[in-house]
């Protein structure tokens, strides 16, 4: 009986193989996948495209043209999942009209692309871990090692260099509160060095988008004599970007995370460095300075010298600090994100000697969580009645984030009742094993629905549809809630709240915006073109951490979608300001109720929501409402 397990196995594996290799030879979408988990192309669960077009152009590369049919059939294929595994995919095929032949998202079509790609891909790892499981008789796959840890050490970098640079991979991307320190000596000729973060190189591309580019210029440059730093992003469909420097104007010189973009120190005269003569009552004076000597300026980096550096993401964007003192930031743009970043390089004239990586993300062991069978949620029968369905934003490797909510805010009675309910929503990864410890997760605890694209923020729009295709298709809710995997929620303050208003038809409840304008900077993550939006202001519109629309209006968004009316646009919680206006015009009596305790940027005392919330954070939050009876802050 086992030499048969061991033939069923060496074959299935061999069988494996050669997918994969098909796979790689054959683009998803030309080639279907093999054994029980497939059907041929044309047994796709119900697909149709109303008004699909043959082929689209991606807007970030008009060059490129692609079949909507080959860039979607992939995703959709039959495949045989146990019912947790369903569980995860029930809004899914609600998407296969998300490529419109109006109105395309920016990155919608790399993001399916890669998606599809990324999909298959899991689904291969998927099939290998259960026939592996079935051959050793346990029914479950090979123990794997953890393939995002927390933290990267390297105390002698110099097993880091490729002969072009030194290289330091992060295996699941960055995030909020991840860090990168370099230590090292600037030397050589010039003393010049950079430090670029980035992503995984697209299919036929040669070069890596650098999601971030810090170039440290001792000898200066075609511009200045100085020293200088300059920041920057490169893709190749956009080439470089619009550089930063530091030194940098005072008009040019804005905040990211309410911190400078460039210290106002740089550039200026420094005293500091000068030597202190030590005379014999112990008191120190600084020596006069030669004459005609010329004042040395103040510059975080020296030739010769040791520097400690230190790169964090932060929730506008990435911060560098030297010697323990903030130098510059630099704010996301678009498309360019950290949970992009796959590999740090550091080249150019800096004898590095070590480098340490911190706070990455990375899931928890399944058989290390304690209270695992409190966090699950159970399942819910289809179109079962909701007082309230919330929806959480979320990308694939925000696995601490998760858990957070899953410890705090969802251990609510009204949720462990079944009156409320709360699910992820989620986007695939480009990486591998950020998926694969996604669907773990996701079929554990049953509370994840996996979404049919590549994660982009520009695509958030797309999950907020999804979420009002679940609270109207998968249950029935009364009323749907929008927030973030960083926001604490007082989920019983929000059902009064609602209780108190009263109003079951055209609510928008929320933090208001009623006179907001679009960002015109083309470098900025929320910037909007004449074309996506022509006029001056915004309609109203509610702040994204949390706010909560009617039934109504949650069902109509879906018939929209699914009609292929709906009006994409990239700022979601704007577009759902712009969808009801249009419901508004159409008829429907809006009733905008303001929120003022839905707090956008952190957390205030007497919170309805609070935004930017750290995982350590939402657990202090969860503690004081449970111990002290009081919505108070932490931190």
């Amino acid at each position: 009986m086992k030499k048969w397990y061991g033939g069923v196995l060496i074959t299935s594996l061999f069988l494996l193989l050669v997918l994969r290799y098909g796979l790689m030879k054959y683009p998803f979408g030309q080639m279907s996948v093999l054994g029980p988990f497939s059907s041929n192309i044309s047994e796709h669960l119900n697909l149709e495209h109303p008004g699909l077009p043959t082929a689209f152009q991606n807007p970030d590369n008009n060059s490129h043209v692609v079949s909507a049919d080959i860039l979607v059939s992939g995703l959709f294929a039959r495949r045989n999942f146990s019912d947790e595994e369903v569980r995860t995919l029930q809004t899914w095929n609600h998407l296969n009209h998300l490529i419109d032949r109006s109105e395309v998202l920016p990155h919608a079509i790399e993001a399916i692309r890669e998606a599809g790609a990324a999909w298959e891909s899991l689904m291969v790892s998927v099939e290998e871990d259960r026939l592996v499981g079935s051959a050793n008789g346990s029914g479950h796959g090979k123990a794997k090692e953890k393939p995002c840890p927390y933290s990267l050490r390297y105390m002698n970098a110099s097993g880091l260099w490729d002969g072009s640079g030194y290289r330091l991979r992060t295996p699941c991307g960055l995030i909020q509160g991840s860090s990168i320190t370099i230590i090292g000596t600037p030397n050589g000729h010039l003393g010049n060095f950079r430090i670029d973060l980035t992503g995984t190189p697209l299919p036929g591309e040669p070069d890596p988008p650098i999601i971030f580019h810090y170039n440290v210029r001792l000898s200066g440059d075609k511009i200045t004599e100085d020293p200088v730093i300059v920041q920057n992003t490169w893709t190749l469909a956009q080439d470089w970007g619009t550089e930063e420097r530091c030194p940098a104007t005072p008009e040019n010189n804005e905040k990211v995370d309410e911190l400078e973009k460039c210290n106002p120190m740089l550039g200026k005269d420094d005293k500091s460095w000068l030597p202190s003569i030590k005379y014999s009552n112990g008191s120190q004076r600084p020596p006069l300075p030669k004459e005609n000597a010329k004042p040395r300026q103040y510059f975080p980096f020296k030739q010769g010298y040791l520097s400690v550096a230190t790169l964090r993401v932060g929730a506008e964007g990435i911060q560098m600090t030297v010697d323990g003192k903030h130098i510059t930031s630099f704010a996301f743009r678009d498309s360019l994100e950290p949970w992009l970043v796959s590999e740090v390089k550091i080249s150019g004239d800096l004898e590095l000697i070590s480098v340490l990586a911190s706070g990455l993300p990375t899931s928890e062991e399944l058989e290390h969580v304690f209270d695992l069978e409190i966090l699950k949620s159970d399942p819910l029968p289809a179109h079962k009645p909701l007082d309230l369905f919330i929806g959480v934003v979320s990308t694939a490797n925000n696995f601490k984030r998760r858990m957070a909510v899953r410890r705090t805010w969802m251990q609510y009675d009204a949720v462990r009742s079944g009156a409320v309910a709360v699910r992820f929503f989620v986007g695939l990864h480009k990486n591998q094993m950020v998926n694969e410890e996604l669907w773990n997760e996701a079929s554990t605890y049953g509370d994840t629905q996996l979404m049919p694209f590549v994660d982009y923020y520009s695509l958030i729009t797309w999950k907020t549809v999804a979420i009002c295709i679940y609270g109207m298709e998968i249950v029935s809710a009364k009323y749907v809630m929008k927030t973030d995997d960083d926001a604490f929620v007082r989920v019983d303050e929000v059902l009064a709240s609602l209780n108190r208003v009263n109003a079951t038809h055209g609510l928008l409840y929320g933090l208001i915006n009623s006179d907001s304008r679009p960002h015109r900077n083309t470098d900025s993550k929320w910037y909007i073109s004449l074309e996506e939006w022509p006029e001056d202001t915004y309609p109203p519109w509610a702040h994204g951490p949390g706010y909560v629309v009617s039934r109504d209006i949650a069902r109509a968004i879906y018939k929209w979608h699914k009609a292929g009316r709906l009006k994409m646009f990239k700022l979601e919680d704007v577009a759902m300001g712009i969808w009801i206006a249009e419901m508004k015009k159409g008829g429907l009596d809006i009733r905008y109720v303001n929120e003022e305790r839905v707090y956008n940027e952190g957390c205030i005392d007497g919170y309805v929501v609070a935004h930017y919330q750290e995982p350590r954070e939402m657990l202090c939050l969860w503690h004081k409402l449970q111990e002290e009876k009081v919505a108070k802050c932490c931190g």
